[in-house]
């Protein structure tokens, strides 16, 4: 099968799975076919052997094309995948960017550092709301772009009524909100550890004209002495968590926008910034369909004092 295992351990088979479109579907498909045939050892967590940990599928639905990235343990494979990927290419040529990454690791960690490119493309691009958007290896992008672009297009719109002049975007991926809160009126600055989402963020700033400073940066390591009007965090399930809280109550800006993808860590998060914030609004995005996983934008406004 080509899938997951649940809490049970049990092998899930995501081929038909109804979160993906009928082309990914297809894709999925013939993926886990041509595993077989090129002789890819799937790697098994319970024995530390085999080579394939995950397979990476990413589907622009605007542009329908895709990336697809095989997850290995090592480079042995490289040889087979090359010679074989023209039986995924050939019958999909809407496929534009296949890499193979390298994880050696044997722990819960999704993707290694070493990223080897099999194609000329090595990225993915977009349109949201007008803005170019660009996906890479190794840089977040939201699962869904039709409601990404409305939760960007709400944000976007928050922004323009306020005005703010300076506004910090953390963990800001591709750098899809501070692409759409930019203008020639205000300094935004993007946070993002990733190196290779900067990269794509950097490339969508010049090619839609603006100056955005994008730094690879550990959100965790910003500090007081910034000063911003707005900060927008969209952090990874984990949330922000405590220490991070306690740095964005030090800094003290007069509005935090917080998109999140778990209402439970966002809920602890809230103890913390409730103590300096109120809610001013809060607005659920069905990011995930078919599913009870869904996005939650929070809008908080500083205590006057």
């Amino acid at each position: 099968i080509l899938g997951i295992t649940n809490h049970q351990n049990q092998e899930i088979d995501l081929c038909e799975c109804p979160l993906y479109s009928p082309k990914m579907q297809k894709l999925l498909s013939t993926l886990r076919d041509w595993i077989k045939i090129a002789g890819i050892t799937p790697y098994k967590i319970e024995k530390k052997k085999g080579e394939l940990k995950y397979i990476l599928v990413t589907h622009e639905e605007h542009s329908d094309t895709f990336m697809i990235r095989f997850v290995l343990k090592s480079q042995k494979y490289i040889p087979a995948i090359k010679e074989h990927l023209h039986r995924i290419l050939e019958p999909f040529p809407n496929v534009k960017v296949v890499s193979v990454n390298i994880q050696p690791i044997h722990m819960a960690v999704l993707e290694g550092n070493q990223e080897i490119y099999l194609t000329q493309e090595e990225n993915l691009k977009t349109y949201l709301n007008k803005v170019p958007l660009f996906i890479r290896a190794q840089s977040f992008f939201q699962t869904n772009s039709d409601v990404a672009s409305q939760l960007y297009k709400e944000v976007q719109t928050f922004v323009k009524q306020h005005r703010f002049k300076t506004i910090y975007d953390l963990f800001c991926g591709v750098g899809g909100f501070a692409l759409h809160v930019a203008t020639q009126n205000n300094r935004v600055t993007g946070i993002e550890i990733s190196p290779q989402a900067i990269k794509a963020a950097q490339t969508s700033a010049k090619e839609l004209g603006v100056e955005i400073n994008f730094k690879t940066l550990d959100a965790n390591l910003i500090h007081e002495s910034s000063q911003p009007d707005l900060i927008i965090v969209n952090p990874p399930r984990a949330g922000l968590q405590k220490r991070l809280c306690q740095t964005l109550l030090e800094i003290a800006p007069q509005y935090l926008c917080y998109s999140s993808c778990n209402i439970q860590t966002l809920k602890e998060d809230l103890k913390i910034l409730n103590n300096d914030y109120t809610i001013e609004s809060i607005k659920l995005f069905d990011m995930f369909a078919h599913s009870w996983h869904y996005e939650v934008l929070v809008i908080l406004k500083k205590f006057e004092s």
